[in-house]
């Protein structure tokens, strides 16, 4: 589990092939490794990796197959910067959101804009994922945790103070830029837990009536 407060942007140095799989090695920069032993986990743009070795400068994770359809690291290349977050501790001061680092899809910067100091991007998201995301409700972009500060339709908008630009990736994001999309947590397992029953069938899915018979509809 993460918070989406980034500790530091690494690099990543090479992308190795391992049949349908890859190995990803990133340099970790100013991240201190210092704790962190093999088997642990670190957010890497958002998708948690378990390290497989620590190479001194770094560390070298695997990432399945169902990983690299589902995020963006299938189109990365070495010398790509990644937020980095360690798996947050019981003690850890909790100053973003609850971020599994499980991505739900990729999503695409449509619009970026300047007001103020600040940088204003709206994002695509596929259009089924568009549920779980609320005005003033969290998602987690690359790793980074973010509130939604409007909505229209499947597109929604984020505000970037000037310290988030700096302490990650997103200074640099340009319209048409893959990011990996992680929706709130809370609100899938809301999802899954209003089916009930129905949840053990094949083929179940939260429909209008099931939320007027829940209550959730006057």
């Amino acid at each position: 589990m993460f918070t989406g407060i980034i500790e530091a942007v690494g690099t990543i140095t090479a992308l190795t092939p391992k049949g349908k799989d890859i190995s990803v090695t990133v340099d970790s920069g100013k991240l201190d490794l210092s704790d962190v032993k093999l088997g642990d986990s670190i957010a890497t743009n958002g998708v948690c990796l378990t390290v497989v070795e620590l190479t001194g400068s770094g560390y070298v994770a695997d990432l399945s197959l169902e990983t690299l359809q589902r995020t963006a690291f299938a189109s990365y290349k070495a010398g790509q910067k990644a937020n980095l977050e360690k798996a947050m501790l019981p003690t850890t001061r909790f100053g973003g959101h609850m971020v599994s680092g499980h991505v739900d899809e990729v999503a695409e910067i449509i619009e970026r804009t300047h007001t103020g100091r600040a940088i204003e991007f709206w994002v695509k998201a596929p259009a089924h994922l568009a549920k779980y995301i609320s005005e003033k409700g969290s998602v987690s972009i690359d790793g980074i945790s973010l509130t939604v500060n409007a909505i229209r339709g499947d597109e929604f908008k984020l505000t970037i103070v000037p310290h988030t630009a700096a302490e990650t990736t997103m200074e640099s994001f340009k319209v048409g830029r893959k990011v990996n999309l992680e929706v709130d947590v809370i609100a899938r397992y809301l999802e899954r837990l209003m089916l009930g029953e129905k949840a053990a069938e094949k083929k179940s899915e939260v429909t209008m009536d099931l939320l007027a018979k829940s209550g959730f509809l006057g």
